[in-house]
């Protein structure tokens, strides 16, 4: 197991992970009856995925809590001005839908954000771990969003890897990821 988890092979075993976690959990929504378990278990096991690296490699300090969770709140109004601009008015989620896109938002910025990044991190480099955690972010979601909508999951995604390495701190992404995705 140890070698299986070195540093140099981590960040493969949690990309292909987090990736297929989610082009699982889109097949599985795919079935109306299952779509809200998918939800759940799906934000489950994207979070179980940092009990593979060190926690203090996640980004999740108690250090300036409350200006972190403010941040999160700008980043979301950042992520929230395209729609702003076509002059959508957002229709938060509400309820068990609610409940569980927020743990897939959390779940993904804690797996792709959090673990992803700072294996990556650990073993090739701040860089390697922002373009690689923007573009398995990214190819996540190829089967559960169109493909003229990847584009701007790159630009969150990007936006969001830029965050966690200019401020070593993943508590603001997963706030503004979870604010965003219930608004919209």
């Amino acid at each position: 197991m140890a070698r299986l988890l070195s540093r140099s092979r981590l960040p493969g075993l949690l990309l292909t992970a987090a990736v297929g976690v989610e082009w699982g959990r889109a097949l599985v929504e795919r079935l109306p009856s299952l779509a809200l378990p998918a939800l759940f278990v799906g934000g489950l096991a994207l979070g179980g995925l940092a009990l593979l690296v060190p926690r203090e490699a996640l980004g999740l300090s108690r250090r300036a809590l409350p200006a972190r969770a403010l941040s999160g709140g700008a980043l979301a109004a950042v992520l929230l001005l395209p729609a702003a601009a076509r002059s959508f008015v957002p229709v938060p989620l509400t309820g068990l839908i609610g409940l569980g896109a927020a743990m897939v938002a959390a779940g993904e910025e804690i797996a792709f954000r959090g673990a992803l990044y700072a294996a990556l991190r650990s073993a090739y480099g701040p860089a390697a771990a922002v373009v690689g955690s923007t573009a398995a972010f990214t190819a996540a979601h190829a089967l559960s969003h169109p493909p003229r909508f990847l584009l701007p999951v790159a630009g969150l995604g990007l936006l969001l890897g830029l965050w966690r390495w200019a401020f070593d701190d993943l508590l603001a992404p997963i706030v503004g990821h979870v604010v965003a995705d219930l608004a919209l």
